[in-house]
């Protein structure tokens, strides 16, 4: 059994994102991918709703913004406040049983995380982005191969689609559907399908938000 899950997308409740719940359950029904982490900037709300609706094919997460870059947290019940420290914020998710991610680490551009940020909080991570399906700063995929070596991190392959065309082409190839208590261990043994979003793609997040103040 494949099972193609991404661990990162917008949904259209992020300022930048553009997904909708039918984008959701079209990508479920039509089998694009198996399993989905709705990880909004700064709230769940609509990850709860889709979740109630669609059910484990669904994980609740999170990208939190911390005083020192973004940091997502899987498998959440509640909300966790941004503008915390990174220590302080991963020590929010592990109270909530979540899993710790590292979304584009180490990025300029979009607020990755430092290198030595990461190493304060090395032992609350779960998993980090060995590959970003928008990352427009390849070389640091190599420093993520260091610490998955060297701190025995679980690497993943995300999206981080904010809309339609930047979906389906970056994600993690399991053997079953996970949970909390087996994600990590089912992204060790499983595979990683690493393409690209198409270029274009990478203009969703502006073209969203012209959308928003258009609308206003």
């Amino acid at each position: 059994m494949n099972i193609k899950i991404d661990l990162h997308t917008h949904s259209i409740l992020s300022p930048d994102g553009g997904l909708s719940e039918n984008d959701y359950k079209s990508l479920l029904l039509s089998k694009t991918l198996d399993v989905i982490a709705v990880t909004d900037h700064n709230r769940i709300d609509f990850a709860e709703k889709l979740q109630r609706k669609l059910g484990e094919r669904i994980i609740v997460g999170e990208e939190i913004n911390t005083t020192e870059g973004e940091i997502i947290g899987l498998f959440l019940n509640s909300k966790i406040e941004s503008g915390l420290s990174s220590l302080e914020t991963v020590k929010q998710i592990s109270k909530q049983n979540g899993l710790v991610c590292i979304p584009h680490p180490f990025e300029i551009l979009r607020k990755g995380i430092s290198e030595q940020s990461l190493c304060n909080i090395i032992k609350f991570v779960d998993i980090i982005e060995v590959f970003n399906g928008r990352s427009m700063q390849p070389q640091t995929r190599k420093l993520a191969q260091v610490f998955i070596s060297t701190y025995k991190l679980t690497p993943a392959a995300n999206s981080d689609a904010h809309c339609k065309l930047g979906i389906g082409k970056t994600y993690n190839l399991l053997t079953q559907i996970p949970s909390r208590k087996n994600l990590v261990s089912l992204l060790e043994k499983g595979t990683r399908n690493e393409v690209a979003a198409p270029w274009f793609s990478y203009l969703c997040p502006k073209w969203n938000k012209i959308k928003r103040i258009m609308s206003s």
